[in-house]
């Protein structure tokens, strides 16, 4: 049986070109037999919308991710917190499904519960409250209306605003909150979590509710990358290198 993989957090940009390759041949090489392959957001660095799509590298990550469901191999996208305009224009020149901010799913006899997992750093109150404003409809059309050049300024000076702020943060604040996580897993009965954001690889056994449950972090792909790759024996997290 093909495995399903999951990645997340690469945070593909004209800058950071070594990635983008490893990215490129992570779909040739592993992706390539896979059952399905699941990007839990950060896909770019940023998204400043979808007619932002012939930018480097945008065109060649949807042309690569075309290539990758036309062998067979379905793409299905959860947004992050830095790509959450992508939308269907890209959608459809990337062959790929954008499925929304979270979904269970049945991973091998397991609900699985996937999501970027931002929504899960509750502590930081400052992050949710922003979080909420840019995803109000309203908002995203009147920035959307914006000519390209003034979205990215904004776009840029935010990125660079919400650096300074983090950099001022305990790193315990940008975590997941362990009373968010039970809850999400709790809602929707599921025993199982993937998702990324945190940038903290690991897999975190839990107990909700006198059941037991694990919550599997992805990895940040700036050193090199890594994925799950899950099958019907279970999981493995495999690291890439440039």
């Amino acid at each position: 049986m093909k495995p399903i993989l999951f990645i997340s957090d690469l945070h593909l940009c004209a800058e950071r070109p070594e990635i983008n390759r490893v990215f490129f041949r992570f779909l040739e090489r592993e992706a390539a037999g896979a059952a399905a392959l699941y990007i839990l957001g950060d896909l770019f660095e940023y998204w400043a919308g979808d007619d932002d799509l012939a930018e480097s590298p945008h065109a060649e990550v949807a042309e690569a991710l075309r290539r990758l469901a036309a062998s067979g191999v379905p793409a299905r996208i959860i947004p992050g917190n830095r790509d959450f305009l992508l939308g269907p224009r890209f959608a459809r020149a990337a062959g790929a499904e954008i499925i929304g901010d979270e979904a269970v799913i049945q991973l091998f006899d397991t609900p699985t519960l996937i999501l970027h997992g931002d929504q899960l750093c509750t502590d930081d109150v400052q992050y949710q409250a922003f979080r909420a404003r840019v995803r109000q409809p309203w908002l995203q059309k009147l920035f959307l209306a914006l000519p390209m050049g003034l979205r990215k300024r904004l776009v840029g000076n935010i990125r660079s605003r919400s650096q300074a702020a983090a950099a001022t943060k305990p790193p315990e604040i940008m975590d997941v909150n362990q009373d968010a996580v039970e809850q999400a897993l709790r809602e929707h009965g599921c025993p199982r979590m993937i998702h990324g954001h945190t940038h903290r690889p690991a897999r975190h056994p839990l107990r909700v509710d006198g059941r037991n449950c694990e919550r599997w972090v992805l990895p940040a792909w700036y050193e090199g990358g890594g994925y799950l790759r899950c099958d019907p024996q279970g999981i493995s997290a495999i690291a890439l290198n440039l």
